[in-house]
């Protein structure tokens, strides 16, 4: 039977989200691309395992992970009951619902019966009574946003939630669901954009602004941008990588030269700092407190173990933050 590490609040650094009582690690973990059948269970479980005695007390999935579709959730379901049940209380568990999970008109986007539909599934994958977070995992241009923030405040009314946040809206977007949640009496809790080092929208368009104003707080996916701030990449392509794939989300075309020379000057730079690059670049998305949390994935407990570490050094000298600008903005 799996006991958790005794010494598994000593290290990781936990940030309050907005203006809630919730806080979450300054890493958590996305059960996003790993946490399939085609991955061996025991190491999805030690992956979690190592996360929980790590201080990674926040396990984030949507409906679609796996693959496939659901295959996480199953996942974490399974964990859970073997070696999760007496820990429930201190897990954050997130899940979201946007993107197609099955045919026909009700199976995605931000209607209220597919998001309220989706939630009681991903209820029964995971063998829970509740989710900490329930997210819209993505704006629908086509729903009015009253309804679809109306969905997430039944889910909260309803038991089924404890929070809700939004995925991948912008600035404007997000003032508004805030709005319409807190007419409603559920705040909105967090907004989870993609950013990294390379992809600085939510600085450049606003959203983070919007955040602070708002005081709601923010957890940032792919601050790795699917490995490429990482050394995978800094002497070629090797065969067993994403890029190597074709993946929709990282293929050869992305690895031009002059990006692999941009990486390659990162890393140095990541070095003068007793860090991998990896670190560095969750180091960067977490400099300065703003950032609530990052999402990490790991095909590992060593990988998971290596980005924790980065939170022993999210420091940064206005040095090293104008070297790392000149870099990506050249």
């Amino acid at each position: 039977m799996y006991t958790a590490h005794p010494d598994r609040y000593a290290d990781m650094p936990y940030r309050r989200t907005g203006r809630s009582g919730l806080k979450l690690p300054a890493l958590s973990l996305g059960l996003w691309h790993n946490f399939g059948p085609d991955r061996p269970a025991e190491t999805q479980r030690a992956i979690l395992r190592r996360a929980f005695d790590l201080g990674v007390t926040h396990f984030d999935l949507a409906n679609n992970y796996g693959p496939p579709p659901g295959a996480a959730e199953t996942a974490l379901g399974e964990a859970l009951r073997t070696d999760f049940a007496r820990y429930r209380d201190e897990l954050v568990i997130s899940t979201k619902a946007g993107y197609l999970m099955w045919p026909g008109p009700y199976g995605e986007w931000g209607s209220r019966k597919y998001l309220l539909s989706s939630l009681d599934q991903s209820l029964s994958r995971m063998g829970l009574d509740y989710v900490d977070i329930f997210y819209s995992h993505r704006f629908d241009p086509e729903t009015p946003l009253e309804e679809t923030m109306g969905a997430l405040h039944s889910a909260v009314q309803q038991g089924k939630a404890l929070y809700v946040g939004v995925s991948n809206y912008s600035a404007e977007q997000t003032r508004e669901a805030a709005r319409i949640l807190g007419e409603l009496g559920t705040p909105l809790l967090i907004n989870q954009p993609r950013y990294s080092m390379l992809d600085r929208r939510p600085e450049d368009q606003g959203l983070m602004d919007a955040l602070d104003e708002l005081q709601v707080g923010s957890i940032a996916y792919s601050p790795l941008e699917q490995g490429l701030l990482t050394a995978r990449y800094l002497d070629g392509i090797p065969e067993d990588s994403r890029a190597a794939s074709d993946s929709p989300f990282l293929n050869t075309d992305a690895l031009t030269e002059d990006l692999v020379g941009r990486l390659r000057t990162l890393n140095g730079i990541a070095a003068s700092r007793g860090q991998t690059l990896a670190q560095m670049a969750l180091s960067w998305v977490l400099r300065g407190g703003r950032l609530t949390s990052a999402l990490v994935g790991a095909s590992s407990p060593e990988q998971l173990a290596d980005s924790v570490a980065a939170t022993r050094n999210l420091d940064f000298s206005d040095d090293e933050l104008a070297r790392i600008d000149a870099v990506v903005k050249q």
